[in-house]
Formats: structure tokens, C-alpha cells, sequence
């Protein structure tokens, strides 16, 4: 399961021109599925995406000292399958890596239900759809979260 965090001022996801979800500050998660992820990788990275401490622990400190569960932030989750595409070889990008549709929507489902379980607001984008996302990114931060099945 691959997930890229960004923490944002803001956030949102449209779909045929309209705002299917829209967040203030906090995190905007770019979620793909591999073909061997199972719920315990789901798992792990929801318990990740919560407790990482990347917020600052006050305006004028730049350390970060916070969780988005600390500051009560929110979260915008979008599915994307291209997190595993293999640029290696040729010139098309390999999606052998991601898992089945009817797979990752599973996974996917059970990822954004764990972050609601949180008690923070959790908006999202429609799985399988074409998106445009606009992100204000706040720093910038942005990092790669990674957990493979074992």
C-alpha cells in the first residue's frame, strides 16, 4: 500500500466539474492499493496517516510536534492506482503491481471507514473516476508512505 501525504491549508476533489469533497487544513491522502495488500496493511497505515507528527507544535515553531489527530484537522482521501505504475521498462507505465478494481475499492472502502472510526472529518473522491485535485500545499510537505505485505 503505497499513500502520499500532504499536509494542505486546503483541499479539494471534483469530478465532472463538481466538488465531490473539499477540506481546510489538514491532510489530503493519495491512496493506491497493491495487488498483495491485505487489511493488516490497511491497518497499518491508517494508525501511520493518524499519529505522524508533521504539524508544527505552534505558530512560531517550526518543529513538528503534532498529529492531524492533535490539531483535529481534516482529511481528503482520493484512490489512485497509478502509485504503482512501473516506468522501468518501455515507455508506458505497468500497473501489474496494483491490485484488481473490485479489490482495492474493497481496501480502499475499509481505509477511509478506519479514518472515520478517528472522530475527524474524512471527505473523499469517487473511486475509479477521473479527478482533478487541487491542493494548497502547506510547507511544502509531502511524503511517501509505504507497507508491504510480509
Amino acid at each position: 500500500m503505497r499513500v502520499v501525504i500532504q499536509r494542505v491549508r486546503s483541499s479539494q476533489v471534483m469530478v465532472n466539474g463538481e466538488i465531490i469533497g473539499q477540506i481546510g487544513r489538514g491532510l489530503n491522502l493519495l491512496v493506491g492499493i497493491a495487488h498483495t495488500d491485505t487489511e493488516v496493511e490497511v491497518n497499518w497505515m491508517v494508525a501511520k496517516c493518524l499519529d505522524l507528527r508533521i504539524f508544527p507544535g505552534t505558530e512560531n515553531d517550526g518543529r513538528w510536534q503534532k498529529s492531524i489527530q492533535d490539531i483535529q484537522g481534516d482529511l481528503l482521501v482520493v484512490s489512485q492506482f497509478t502509485l504503482y505504475g512501473d516506468c522501468r521498462k518501455g515507455r508506458r507505465p505497468s500497473f501489474d503491481g496494483s491490485a484488481a478494481p473490485m479489490m482495492a475499492e474493497e481496501l480502499y472502502n475499509l481505509f477511509v471507514d478506519n479514518l472515520r472510526s478517528s472522530g475527524l472529518r474524512v471527505e473523499t473522491g469517487k473511486f475509479g473516476a477521473m479527478m482533478q485535485v487541487n491542493i494548497e500545499n502547506d510547507g511544502p510537505v509531502t511524503l511517501i508512505l509505504e507497507k508491504e505485505h510480509k
